[in-house]
């Protein structure tokens, strides 16, 4: 039984790293992914695979070739478009208020957060504030720009930085996943 998957891929059109979405549905199609799609330019890729595929060792292929043909480094985090809906559902922000300052995140992690780990977890600057975490170990990451004189710093960086060398992280603002998702459900 196959199923779809979203890969995030960090630092795709970001930082003068430019890639055309055709170029990167070909390149994952070099792979044997089935019915590749990607959303936006901010390297949102969907595919099939079949239930129970080993999720990390495909990352690391997508990885792996993505950096050999592009000629840098391209993390990619795969969750399935039901894990991905679960972390919208509910109110996992709580009420926080969107406003020109407030901005509400949730980041892809590809290791665990510590065990033990006390939430909220706040930021020195208080410009990210980690509600918490999905059941596939995401994050729920409120960004307060007014915090940082409206020029936060990355959300995926913060992650990194706070749980150390064994997670790494992308993020994806709220609003922008519930398009995600509903591209993704298409021709589903």
């Amino acid at each position: 039984m196959q199923t779809t998957c979203i890969a995030f891929l960090r630092a795709v059109n970001v930082g003068g790293r430019t890639v055309k979405m055709d170029r990167l549905r070909a390149l994952l199609g070099d792979l044997g992914l089935e019915g590749v799609r990607t959303y936006i330019q901010s390297g949102n890729v969907f595919f099939r695979e079949e239930a129970g595929a080993d999720r990390a060792a495909l990352a690391a292929r997508i990885e792996e070739h993505l950096e050999e043909a592009l000629g840098f480094a391209v993390p990619a985090v795969l969750r399935t478009v039901d894990e991905v809906a679960a972390a919208l559902e509910g109110d996992p922000f709580g009420g926080v208020t969107v406003t020109e300052d407030i901005r509400l995140c949730v980041v892809f992690l590809t290791g665990p957060v510590p065990p033990g780990t006390t939430f909220p977890v706040v930021s020195p600057k208080g410009d990210f504030t980690l509600l918490g975490l999905t059941a596939a170990g995401d994050a729920h990451l409120v960004v307060d720009q007014s915090k940082s004189g409206g020029r936060p710093g990355n959300p995926a960086a913060f992650m990194e930085k706070t749980f150390g060398p064994d997670v790494q992280a992308t993020s994806r603002f709220f609003h922008t996943l519930e398009k995600i998702v509903a591209a993704a459900r298409k021709d589903d």
